[in-house]
């Protein structure tokens, strides 16, 4: 065993104390049938959900600098709700009304049904992916010639545009939302034994409100590895790290932590 290893293990049981509290980075669930409550109730914890970030749209005067015609494509690709969303509202505010050949391309089918609220989606072609982004690839294949607009947010994956270059395909990338950090000046974040985080950006908001944090006890939990690096990168203490082979999910991976914690 390495010396590196023996400290991370020694390092490990130092911080593996109980947990009480549980902070989660995210809007809370819509009801009680949910991953967390039922991790509350098992082991009697009092999880809060509180988000670190928020989505602002980028007005129609700010769209304008990027010196993109909506018009001049044939295609558009969604890969949130939120791109649906603003996109839309931009149209709106511009007064930009969809031809009805335009094509729809989305990561997934919950996105593609999304968009009926805002067309008639039986009339229009819409193609969409399985999941994530590398579905859509074979897609953009077989509809290589259309001039793609991808409306995305300030900070967004590097796959479609990496592919679609790559591939010699048309496409313009257009910032229509950015997430900013939310404001949390009234969270006692001190107060809680575990932080949980989901994105780069909870972790940056994190430092914005409170750019006086010491982590001490408090046990932080990511979920994805541009989490955990943004954790580690800001000189904390990662504890730990979803998902791993015996925890798909955060809430899977912060019981492992507790049954060994909370003994």
């Amino acid at each position: 065993m390495t010396e590196q290893k023996l400290s991370s293990i020694i390092q490990h049981r130092e911080r593996l104390k109980q947990v009480n509290t549980i902070l989660i980075s995210q809007p809370q669930p819509e009801n009680d049938k949910n991953p967390y409550s039922e991790l509350a109730k098992k082991y009697n914890l009092r999880i809060d959900f509180r988000p670190f970030i928020q989505v602002e749209a980028v007005g129609k005067n700010e769209f304008r600098k990027q010196k993109i015609n909506i018009l001049d494509h044939t295609a558009v690709i969604f890969t949130s709700r939120n791109s649906v969303d603003h996109f839309f509202k931009l149209c709106e505010e511009s007064k930009i009304e969809m031809p009805a050949d335009m094509k729809y391309f989305c990561i997934s089918e919950q996105t593609a049904n999304y968009l009926q609220k805002y067309i008639v989606i039986r009339k229009r072609k819409i193609f969409t992916g399985k999941r994530v982004a590398s579905d859509m690839f074979d897609l953009f294949k077989k509809h290589k010639t259309e001039k793609y607009l991808y409306p995305c947010s300030e900070v967004r994956k590097d796959d479609i545009p990496a592919f679609l270059e790559k591939s010699g395909i048309k496409c313009s990338e257009a910032v229509i939302y950015q997430t900013v950090p939310s404001q949390l000046s009234d969270l006692d974040v001190a107060g809680y034994d575990m932080l949980a985080f989901f994105s780069p950006s909870g972790v940056t908001s994190l430092f914005h409100n409170f750019p006086e944090f010491q982590q001490g006890d408090i046990r932080i939990a990511a979920f994805g590895p541009t989490t955990a690096k943004a954790v580690t990168d800001h000189h904390l203490l990662l504890d730990i790290q979803a998902p791993h082979p015996d925890a798909p999910s955060m809430t899977g991976a912060i019981e492992v932590y507790i049954k060994e914690a909370n003994k």
